[in-house]
């Protein structure tokens, strides 16, 4: 997907698409939709699946922990844990969720709409002796919308917009003190928007019958965390020693004031997460490693080059217990020219985690930790008591080990993987006709069907029967499709919005030679292979 400016045109096709060929429904749509949540439909919950499949089989049970990988800094394990989404609320207060885990909000009294005040930006902008802040939000194109706000807000037509004198670049709302003059982002008058307040992001839920203040609890921020609270049990139950990495998927909730742009910020997501236990001596090395992992994993997936890019946070940007943090962004086609979003971080958080589940939340400030007490003189948030520390069993040295975290979201990477996917070009039709073509250039490995089948004539009895025992003997190992019905050229065309790389054709020639045309979605190159060798030749096309 060529990805040089927003593009709105091709994000609206992209979502079309999504809901016309089953891949992503608005949640309760019958019922005019829930902001901030999505289903899969039967396209979108293969390929979310095969993405989750090929991250789980790349990044852990095709592991080689035998050897050294190749610019690993030595040898190391790869194992996995499902835990709660509901968990002990001390943790969140121990983990530092329950106080530093919000946004700042403000809400516009006339168009009655709530935003994140650090997604809002905008430009001064002078005419008719009045000088203004206009606003939209930073995921839009801000020149455009600025100007066409400012047309509007000072009553000029489009040839008059040399009237209009800019006296700064895009800057954010955060940075401007006088409000009076603020035009909000669906405002037409000015100064309607309130003062920002805190909105924490966790989802309250209560556990039990009474529903009380001690009931209160909270579905998962993040997944992390069960990762952590689970160290000990890790590496009591099992021979595995450091260094060492734990892997989860599972889904994770937040608040979000302004779910926004299709699946990239909703309320509720799906994470795959890594913690990885090192020496402290070595974590440096190993955040190398994974950065460098991480990011040649998208390439080998698909994601162009020129479509990522590897972000290391400014130490103003850094989490309070982050020693180190990068992330892997891609080129969304909803975001202005020579912007990215977030895809995946990689962060080095230290020993943070372990050593406040054991002691206590972590003072923001504090090095080395130090406990918070309450108004009564005693531990504010109480950690665990238990000794999260390790053991060398060979050195006998006991330390508290330093983790690193490449914590990528299931739903950002299918959102990435349809936006760069998505291309229109011409094909022939089946009168040789050339006609425009929406094909989903999606990697065989996580395509949601791997082939497609199809008799060239439904009637022709030998090549039904025949289509049908190749679709059957392809369906034992993957996901596949038949389809009798239409001209050859709709069902390919069918098959291409799919993203289905393979089409097998049985047409009249199959009875006297034996053998089937095999379709190639990107490159539309047919060649003949003998029936009995369909299964073998998907296979090794498929998985190498």
């Amino acid at each position: 997907m060529a990805n040089t400016e927003a593009d709105s045109s091709l994000m609206k096709k992209i979502v079309s698409l999504c809901k016309r060929r089953g891949f992503l429904f608005q949640s309760s749509e019958i019922y005019g939709g829930l902001n901030g949540f999505w289903d899969y439909g039967p396209l979108g919950v293969e390929l979310k699946r095969n993405i989750k499949r090929a991250w789980w089989q790349d990044m852990v049970t095709g592991h080689d922990d035998l050897n050294v990988v190749e610019n690993a800094p030595s040898v190391f394990s790869m194992t996995g844990i499902d835990s709660t989404i509901i968990m002990h609320p001390q943790i969140w207060k121990c983990s530092g969720h329950y106080d530093l885990f919000h946004d700042y909000m403000v809400d516009c009294k006339q168009s009655k709409r709530r935003y994140r005040h650090d997604q809002i930006v905008g430009r001064w902008v002078e005419a008719k002796g009045q000088k203004i802040f206009v606003t939209t939000l930073a995921s839009e194109a801000c020149e455009s919308e600025i100007e066409s706000k400012a047309l509007k807000f000072f009553k000029l037509r489009a040839k008059n917009k040399e009237d209009l004198v800019y006296s700064s670049e895009v800057i954010d709302l955060i940075s401007v003190e006088e409000t009076t003059s603020v035009l909000a982002p669906e405002a037409k008058a000015l100064d309607t928007l309130t003062s920002p307040r805190e909105f924490n992001l966790m989802f309250k839920t209560t556990v039990g019958a009474l529903g009380g203040e001690d009931d209160v609890a909270f579905l998962r921020p993040e997944t992390a965390q069960g990762i952590f609270v689970n160290f000990k049990n890790v590496i009591d139950s099992t021979r595995f020693r450091l260094p060492l990495g734990i892997a989860q998927i599972g889904k994770s909730f937040r608040n979000e004031i302004t779910p926004r742009n299709f699946t990239f910020r909703s309320r509720e997501f799906e994470q795959m997460e890594i913690e990885f236990f090192c020496h402290p001596d070595d974590s440096a090395k190993w955040y190398s490693y994974w950065r460098d992992r991480r990011l040649s994993w998208y390439h080998t997936m698909g994601i162009s080059e020129k479509s990522l890019i590897m972000r290391e946070h400014h130490a103003d940007e850094l989490a309070h217990y982050s020693i180190g943090t990068a992330d892997i962004e891609y080129a969304f086609p909803f975001l202005p020219e020579g912007e990215y979003g977030e895809l995946e971080g990689v962060a080095h958080r230290g020993d943070f985690d372990l050593r406040s589940h054991m002691e206590g939340k972590l003072d923001e400030k504090s090095n080395p930790l130090e406990v918070q007490l309450n108004e009564k003189g005693k531990p504010k948030y109480r950690g665990s008591g238990k000794d999260l520390q390790y053991r060398d069993d060979l050195t006998n040295e006991k330390y508290t080990p330093h983790v690193i975290e490449p914590s990528a979201g299931a739903d950002r990477a299918t959102l990435a993987f349809l936006c760069e996917a998505y291309y229109e070009d011409e094909a022939p039709d089946e009168n040789g006709k050339m006609q425009l073509r929406t094909v989903m250039r999606f990697h065989p490995r996580i395509a949601p069907i791997k082939a497609a089948v199809f008799p060239l004539v439904k009637k022709d009895e030998f090549q039904s029967k025949t289509a049908r025992d190749i679709y059957l003997a392809l369906k034992r190992e993957f996901n596949v499709f038949y389809d009798e019905t239409a001209a050859i050229g709709k069902r390919y065309r069918r098959q291409d919005e799919a993203g289905t790389p393979y089409c097998i054709t049985v047409d009249g020639d199959s009875v006297t030679d034996q053998s089937v045309t095999i379709r190639e979605r990107d490159s539309l190159e047919q060649i003949r292979i003998p029936i009995d060798s369909v299964v073998s030749e998907i296979r090794n096309r498929i998985l190498g």
